[in-house]
């Protein structure tokens, strides 16, 4: 979206009596108010104007419009700018001045009409696209509804069904799906865009083709007791997808007004509950997570010199096990070459296979077509030794976490790759200089930290030493951009910043437990505030082997405030390893559908002997409050040693580990978002009753007790955070 330079459109008549207005916004072209407003008057012109017959709205570069500018929002919210009345947009510009129009106009559409671009292109006589343009309405991401007539008028063009879906579920579609749904009449290549709109412009005019406003079109709605129907059914699956959210209903609520009530009543419902809703804290949340992944890539003192990314064109990865052949396959389908090694002929195989399986399923899916296929795995070359790393311009070890297993392939690589090669190690637990420590080149080390599934999951963890370059930085944020992760640059510490962050989620449930909490209570309260899963049914996800090993890191480094719990290695003893065994926590079925298992009973009475903890009452009877409360201060608390430490460059990058890296739901505006919307004091006042109750595991820390003092938000910039980095 546009940042806040003036924007315009412009008005050029031409000999045919075509007044072509174009939107130029820099770099989508979107709707500032501004823009609108000059729209407005060089419509008004044009209709003035005796030598302008109809007219063609257009976007300049070759995209019509991205959306209403929502860098505007915020200064809306805060009130600090001045607006429109409520539905002046939707009513005074696009309904009375373009689709009241005494000419004709036809939106010539290229590149994005998202959001308000569609909008302003719904309210045109017609529309023409180009084959690869897309439109859609996604405004449901960011907490909204379409604000600018759409939930009236999208209906009216493809029928509730499919507007419906198109709103709530925020998809975009291309030009020939856009044509079949009657979304626009006619698709032609962008050097024929303009010429064709200007001509079906004047056949409007000259009775050849139909002049049509939409709102008043009513053949595409579905008859009212069918139309209750999709209602219905849309409702029923917003409440089962988004418990948490209201919007979804309201944006329902807004199309079936305007259905039943004709759509004046429509625009101004829509107008209404647009006000309402701009102002909840979910809008507040999603905007706040929108900005902050947009601005992981500004690292100050890295992205600021002025570098400019090296061209990797070729990467090797060490090791094709579960990391290893999800991070090829990253990386093939961004369409970088990658020569994966392994020790053996089998351990080579299995890495292979599993890259083709990770393809396989897209192909199943209708994702790739089988000659997308067979091109991305040519790019995929397998190999035992390291004759071929002479020419490679990155290589990323994923190989099992063993300190001298690490420390000596990172000597071989100094040996065997160019001295330009980036070293990079996909460790999540591992302090960096650790594994460098036997090579001279330790400018070039650098953590590339996947999260599994790695071609699934949407966060890099760039991790960097005092050491690394900053040029090295550089070049991975931009590999991160172009295999689509979100990159976040962090400090090197023990579990970097999302596993640290998150370590004291799963052993606070532990101590719950061992108190007299009910495990699955933990889970059910856990799951409903939005977590994907509990920290429970997570333990049996990643299994057993995994917990117990990333635990004893945290143990190790961290005792004073760690929770020691013998549960999963009771559990162990029972031949219980998680979802991989149908045994865990809880018990799986074929299909992998968890049920709660009885049996869990008697390892955490002996888990709680072992611990020397007694049941007590107040556990027993948690509110799901107390529950959520108990399970993420703590996670709160790591988060702002993390920050303090300067582990994390800003709060907000935290807020996006949280979200990407844990599923921590966006709509909450991620961990210190969310924590600042509660109060540091009333954070800290909590902990602090904890720990002098349940001991250090709570203790608030420094910087937290810091911020309380002073009433001061968690997430306002760490003055002395250069040290780490």
């Amino acid at each position: 979206m546009a940042s806040g330079t003036k924007g315009r459109t412009t008005l050029e008549v031409g000999a045919d009596g075509v007044a072509i207005i174009t939107i130029i916004n820099p770099p989508v072209n979107s709707l500032s108010f501004d823009v609108l407003f000059s729209l407005k008057e060089n419509y008004e012109q044009a209709l003035r104007r005796d030598d302008v017959k109809a007219i063609v709205v257009t976007g300049a570069k070759g995209k019509f419009s991205g959306g209403f500018d929502i860098t505007l929002f915020g200064g809306i919210q805060g009130g600090q700018l001045a607006e429109p009345k409520p539905g002046y947009i939707a009513v005074e510009i696009l309904t009375n001045t373009v689709e009241g129009a005494r000419k004709p106009s036809v939106a010539a559409i290229d590149g994005l009409a998202l959001g308000g671009g569609l909008e302003v292109a719904m309210a045109c006589h017609a529309r023409i696209s180009t084959p690869s343009a897309q439109l859609g309405l996604p405004e449901l991401q960011l907490g909204i509804i379409p604000g600018f007539g759409g939930t009236q008028r999208l209906p009216r063009l493809v029928g509730l069904a499919k507007s419906l879906e198109m709103m709530l579920t925020s998809k975009p579609v291309k030009g020939e799906e856009a044509h079949s749904l009657g979304l626009v009449d006619a698709v032609v290549a962008p050097d024929q865009l303009v010429s064709t709109a200007r001509q079906w412009a004047l056949d409007i005019l000259e009775h050849r083709r139909p002049w049509v406003a939409t709102l008043y079109k009513t053949d595409k709605i579905e008859p009212l007791g069918e139309a209750r129907e999709i209602f219905k059914f849309a409702r029923a699956q917003a409440r089962k997808q988004a418990p948490n959210l209201t919007h979804p209903i309201v944006c329902i609520d807004v199309v079936e007004a305007g259905v039943v009530s004709g759509p004046w009543a429509g625009l101004q419902k829509e107008a209404e509950d647009f006000q309402k809703l701009l102002r909840s804290e979910t809008c507040k949340s999603l905007l706040h997570i929108f900005f902050a992944q947009r601005g992981t890539s500004k690292v100050p003192g890295v992205t600021d010199l002025g570098l400019a990314p090296r061209r990797v064109k070729k990467v090797a990865i060490l090791g094709g096990g579960l990391m290893g052949s999800g991070i090829a396959t990253a990386l093939i389908l961004s369409n970088y070459p990658v020569i994966l090694k392994e020790v053996n002929e089998k351990f080579l195989e299995a890495g292979i296979g599993r890259v083709r399986a990770n393809l396989q399923s897209r192909v199943k899916k209708g994702k790739m077509t089988q000659e997308k296929f067979e091109k991305t795995i040519s790019l995929l070359t397998g190999i035992l030794d390291y004759e071929s790393f002479k020419d490679v311009d990155m290589v990323i070890e994923a190989v099992i976490e063993n300190v001298s297993l690490k420390q000596q392939i990172f000597a071989d690589l100094e040996k065997y790759c160019p001295p330009h090669c980036i070293l990079a190690s996909n460790t999540s637990t591992i302090d960096l200089n650790l594994i460098g420590e036997r090579t001279y080149s330790k400018d070039r080390i650098v953590g590339a930290h996947f999260f599994s599934p790695a071609h699934v999951m949407p966060l890099l963890e760039i991790v960097r030493t005092n050491q690394t370059s900053p040029q090295v930085i550089v070049d991975l944020l931009d590999i991160g951009k172009k295999i689509k992760k979100t990159p976040i640059v962090v400090g090197n510490c023990t579990g970097f910043a999302v596993n640290r962050m998150f370590f004291p989620y799963t052993q606070a449930a532990f101590l719950l437990v061992e108190h007299g909490t009910d495990l699955y209570l933990i889970d059910r309260a856990i799951t409903k505030f939005g977590m994907p899963m509990g920290p429970f049914r997570l333990a049996d996800l990643v299994g057993f082997g995994v917990a117990i090993a990333t635990g004893m890191q945290f143990i190790e480094n961290f005792p004073e405030r760690t929770y020691k719990s013998m549960i999963i290695p009771i559990m162990q003893e029972d031949k219980r390893a998680g979802e991989t065994t149908r045994k865990g926590f809880y018990l799986y079925d074929e299909r992998r559908k968890a049920s709660p298992d009885p049996e869990v009973k008697k390892f955490i009475e002996k888990a709680r002997s072992m611990s020397g903890v007694a049941i007590d009452p107040k556990f027993a009877k948690l509110s799901e409050k107390d529950i959520v409360e108990m399970i993420f201060f703590p996670v709160v608390n790591e988060a702002c040693r993390v920050f303090a430490e300067g582990i994390a460059v800003k709060a907000a990058d935290l807020d996006i580990a949280s979200v990407m890296g844990m599923g921590f739901p966006a709509y909450r505006g991620g961990i210190m978002f969310w924590a600042d919307s509660l109060g540091s004091k009333y954070i800290y006042s909590r902990l602090e009753e904890w720990s002098s109750l349940y001991g250090e595991f709570f203790k608030p820390c420094a910087f937290l007790a810091e911020r309380a003092a002073k009433g001061a938000t968690l997430s306002a910039p760490v003055e002395q955070a250069k040290s780490k980095l």
